[in-house]
């Protein structure tokens, strides 16, 4: 069973989570944004298999070289934002790839939009998702900070593609603030979604 722990750090609270693998007392460490010290403690006598990245944004890798240092843990990032932000990837995120966390699975999901190369992490326990790792790729209330109306309109076709492809009952951990849910989104995505959206609209956009 794998347990999720959330660490909000830095100026803009971003969550830093732990996937922990109880039993085995193994972790995949996801965005340590800044605090690393603090970040250390906290994950504690933890080993830490891997850290991933969901974006490249600053607030959510200030404290990747410290962090990756110390625990001599491999980052994965998808090439797109390793590009873009200029961050060394000991491996590239692929759509679709999988790793291994105790029995569990961690499955890696391209959602670009708002950044390039953002991504999120299913979390697979006996063949069923029930978590999500969204990033900055979706908020309760609505999606995640675009820079263009083409960035706007990739956000919600691969929302659509991804998120909104999986059950209701899956929560989702997003990079800032409190989880929701698949179904709790839903109808208000759906409803946005149907609705035209003028030629200018990006930047922070609720479903409303």
């Amino acid at each position: 069973m794998m347990e999720i722990r959330k660490l909000p750090v830095g100026e803009y609270q971003t969550n830093c989570y732990l996937i922990v693998a109880t039993v085995r007392n193994e972790a995949v460490l996801v965005d340590p944004g800044h605090q690393a010290m603090e970040i250390l403690h906290w994950a504690g006598s933890i080993k830490v298999l891997c850290i991933l990245i969901t974006h490249g944004h600053p607030d959510h890798v200030g404290a990747l070289e410290d962090v990756r240092h110390k625990l001599n843990a491999p980052v994965y990032i998808h090439p797109a934002d390793a590009e873009l932000f200029a961050l060394e990837a000991d491996f590239a995120i692929q759509d679709g790839d999988q790793i291994n966390l105790g029995d569990d699975r961690i499955e890696f999901v391209h959602i670009p939009g708002h950044t390039p190369g953002s991504v999120g992490f299913k979390l697979i326990e006996s063949g069923v998702i029930k978590h999500a790792i969204v990033g900055d790729a979706i908020f309760p209330g609505g999606l995640g900070h675009t820079e263009s109306s083409e960035a706007l309109a990739l956000s919600i076709a691969s929302l659509s593609e991804s998120v909104f492809s999986w059950p209701d009952s899956v929560i989702l951990y997003p990079g800032h603030g409190d989880p929701t849910t698949v179904g709790l989104e839903r109808k208000a995505f759906e409803a946005f979604q149907s609705k035209p959206i003028p030629p200018d609209l990006y930047g922070d956009v609720t479903w409303s």
